[in-house]
């Protein structure tokens, strides 16, 4: 996921993807899937050199990276946590879901932990309405959850991340 790549070859990935693309403005979007594809989310230097190789201004690249939510500017957590805000989760509670875990995770929605553990995301419908209010961790379902066991669900990976 997130690489460390010398100066050199990040100019040479970016160039690599410039290419691929034409480095046409109207292929920013393609160009930014397959940087982030390389690195789990889009480091501000090669935001820079993207902006560098294409002459598309700097701040036109944020603007489409701030403006969709696919995109990320920080690397992303080893366990993504996605909350389902869909209407039956909703009216079920997982507002209160969202807010405990950004109360113990101490983050916001879209940020992964400083630790790098954890990320947090709200996603429109999981598809499991019937298990109202829902919590994805990574590819494992969490049905009828509620704030209380929020602590619990956590800390199977948490014991994890400890034994290692």
């Amino acid at each position: 996921m997130a690489k460390q790549l010398t100066e050199d070859q990040l100019k040479e990935l970016v160039e690599s993807v410039v290419d691929r693309w034409g480095g046409r403005p109207d292929a920013l979007i393609m160009m930014l899937h397959a940087i982030q594809d390389e690195f789990g989310y889009i480091p501000r230097r090669v935001s820079l050199y993207l902006s560098q190789k294409t002459g598309i201004p700097l701040a036109q690249i944020y603007e489409v990276i701030t403006f969709y939510h696919l995109f990320r500017t920080s690397p992303p957590g080893k366990h993504k946590i996605s909350v389902c805000m869909g209407t039956a989760c909703y009216l079920k509670g997982a507002p209160q879901i969202v807010e405990k875990l950004k109360e113990i995770l101490e983050i916001k929605e879209g940020e992964s932990t400083p630790d790098g553990l954890f990320q947090l995301e709200t996603v429109r419908c999981l598809g499991c309405c019937g298990l109202a209010p829902v919590v994805m961790i990574d590819d494992k379902v969490y049905g009828k959850v509620n704030p209380e066991k929020i602590m619990d669900i956590l800390a199977q990976y948490t014991k994890e991340q400890d034994s290692k």
